[in-house]
């Protein structure tokens, strides 16, 4: 059976559009070495599972329902396919917020002890940024020291977590009337640790046992990952690292170098990668690389912490989620080192396929197989330096022949929060209102966050791709993070010229401005760039007085993780409509579906929606945009009509 399944021949394009992936993928199978890719075809999803119509909560199952007729049976305990589908979403969510709040946690412990005079090689490095963050949560900044302050915020920020009463720091920042709608529902987040706990004790066997009273729980658990953990890790990062701005960088594994020591860091934590940045550039490692024959050092980053320099840095990124296993396959990967979150565990025999140097560096993430080097905040350069040295060793001895795909795609990346602003209104009249006034007079349709994983049940890339093409088409602000990020960068998108593709409204405001139609804001938790961006329209005026009223939507096209289903349901219940593709964890026809993808809605939220084409997708999209353009009067005259396949080949 063994030698059956390497000898199966794949059509490799209907993998990916990524041709660097593709090019890596036909090697590696060449190599007889499989990828996930390869896995998921092989292996097909649980019907009954993706339906989210089983359930294994306790001994007396697993007890699975019919999903052609949920209302025929119950499980042992007699929970109905509604209860089912709430627990089993609502614990998706809690791991989701679980691991974006620990990451802010993360954050945060670094910057206490970089407050306290206990951590010298980070410090504060955007005091403007500092004083912002504590002003927008009551924190007094006018004639006080730069310690002083940053002291208060930690201990504020602090209650993120640990509070369990009251509202956590960062609902200042949420406009009053979505606020009054969070405290009427009473799902306004007290403090991480508390919704985390809650919502895994209700959705145990016997506890909370009514879908609509697990949602609200639900909801108010990702409001505290929204609005608080990677609110907090965005924010302390910019703090400690620089907020992001605009710059010019690469992206694709034609950057990797074959006369250079390459060293790839994977993972979502910041403070491994700009430890690796020092050593990498440090002139003892560098001579000992040229002692090795390299001609330097050469750093790449992969994933979500690679986004994070890419925007931040402008450090060149090799490739997102799905392509992580066939980098590696290149031969010229000479040392890989990942912290936490989106690690494959098969990156450690791809590694060993290839001889390349594969270290995991953070307690909470080892992985059976591989070489573990901690790294501690206090002493990062004694894990990044020994990484260096390691790769600079396997360097002098790579094994094997080096094949780099020659692609190499640049952007510009760097959006946050900040920048927009400035970019909109320069220095001293820094405003959303001139995206405010293009969104009322129509030149802009409205906004859209196209952001998520990739996921190898669906062709990698094109998904994200061809949604953002029709969005900009049809004068849709486009802004992403993530892998999403990744995949449009590689497709040219997020270049200025890119405006030639956008509506003849969005072009105009991109050529004004001199900003490309998809603006990269970084990493998957610096979606709270996009929820500030949110309350930053709603305040500016004219859009509504609450998120639910803004003529924005959301889509994670080719979603795969938990935390992807935790953001989705921050941005719900914040009032974003979003839309979600692959699969969704409910059946068409329950209860727990009408309510997630109606109910939400009609109680003052966002709501859900789900497709599996891209062009469907757009469309939904675009007809709730033009739904909220009517209410707040500002519709107009408009084609309202989506280019089909006829359309475009007639163009072309």
């Amino acid at each position: 059976m063994a030698e059956e399944k390497k000898k199966k021949e794949y059509n490799f394009r209907e993998f990916s559009t990524c041709e660097a992936t593709i090019q890596m993928l036909q090697k590696a199978a060449a190599d007889g070495v499989e990828t996930a890719f390869q896995r998921a075809a092989e292996m097909k999803a649980c019907p009954i599972g993706a339906d989210s119509a089983c359930c294994k909560h306790c001994a007396m199952g697993p007890c699975r329902l019919n999903p052609k007729d949920p209302y025929s049976k119950v499980g042992v305990c007699g929970a109905t396919i509604d209860t089912i589908a709430a627990r089993n979403f609502s614990r998706m969510v809690a791991a989701g917020c679980a691991a974006h709040t620990d990451h802010g946690m993360t954050m945060l412990d670094v910057f206490r002890e970089v407050v306290n005079g206990r951590i010298a090689d980070y410090k504060i490095k955007d005091e403007e940024k500092l004083r912002s963050v504590a002003a927008s949560i009551g924190i007094e900044v006018e004639g006080r020291e730069t310690m002083e302050i940053a002291k208060d915020l930690y201990e504020e920020l602090e209650r993120t977590y640990t509070q369990v009463e009251g509202e956590i720091p960062f609902a200042k920042r949420v406009p009053e009337k979505t606020l009054e709608t969070w405290r009427k529902h009473g799902i306004v987040p007290r403090g991480a640790m508390r919704e985390i706990m809650e919502i895994m004790h209700r959705s145990h066997m016997g506890v909370d046992q009514d879908y609509e009273n697990i949602v609200k729980q639900c909801s108010r658990t990702a409001l505290a990952d929204g609005w608080g953990g990677s609110m907090v890790a965005t924010e302390i990062s910019d703090i400690l690292f620089g907020t992001p701005k605009p710059h010019v960088a690469g992206v694709n594994m034609g950057f990797l170098r074959e006369d250079h020591v390459n060293i790839i860091v994977h993972g979502h934590e910041p403070n491994l990668f700009e430890s690796m940045i020092d050593s990498v550039n440090d002139p003892d490692l560098i001579a000992k690389a040229k002692e090795a024959g390299a001609a330097g050092i050469n750093l790449l980053g992969m994933c979500c912490s690679g986004a994070e320099v890419l925007s931040r840095h402008g450090v060149p990124h090799a490739g997102n989620f799905m392509s992580t296993e066939v980098v590696i396959a290149t031969g010229a990967a000479d040392a890989m080192a990942v912290d936490v979150q989106c690690i494959k565990q098969a990156l450690v025999q791809m590694s060993e396929c290839y001889g390349t140097k594969f270290f995991t560096t953070n307690p909470r993430a080892k992985i059976e197989g591989a070489q573990h080097v901690e790294f501690h905040e206090h002493e990062p350069r004694k894990c990044t330096n020994k990484v260096v040295e390691m790769a600079i060793e396997r360097f002098r001895n790579r094994p094997g022949r080096v094949v780099i795909p020659q692609r190499r795609d640049m952007g510009v990346h760097g959006f946050s929060h900040e920048y927009i602003n400035y970019m909109l209104g320069g220095t001293f009249r820094g405003s959303y209102t001139p995206l405010n006034d293009n969104i009322i007079n129509g030149r802009i349709r409205g906004v859209a966050g196209v952001v998520g994983c990739t996921n190898p049940r669906v062709k990698q890339d094109w998904y994200h791709v061809e949604l953002v093409k029709e969005l900009i088409k049809n004068n849709v602000l486009v802004v992403q993070t993530g892998c999403s990020q990744i995949a449009l960068a590689k497709a040219g998108l997020m270049k200025p010229d890119a405006a030639v593709l956008a509506g003849d409204g969005l072009a105009e405001v991109c050529e004004t401005v001199g900003m490309p139609p998809v603006l990269g804001c970084g990493s998957c938790v610096d979606n709270s760039r996009i929820l500030i961006a949110c309350a930053e329209m709603v305040r500016v005026g004219g859009l509504g007085d609450k998120i639910s009223d803004l003529p924005v939507a959301g889509a994670a096209p080719e979603y795969m993780s938990e935390k992807a289903l935790c953001i989705g349901q921050y941005f719900v219940a914040s009032g974003v409509y979003t839309v979600f593709g692959v699969t969704f964890p409910s059946l068409e026809g329950t209860k727990f579906h009408k309510l997630m993808f109606e109910g939400l809605e009609e109680m003052g939220f966002g709501k859900w929606g789900f497709a599996t084409d891209p062009y469907e997708m757009a469309r939904m999209m675009i007809d709730h945009i033009d739904k909220k353009r009517e209410a707040l009067g500002i519709m107009g005259p408009r084609e309202r009509k989506l280019f089909d396949m006829a359309d475009r080949r007639a163009l072309d």
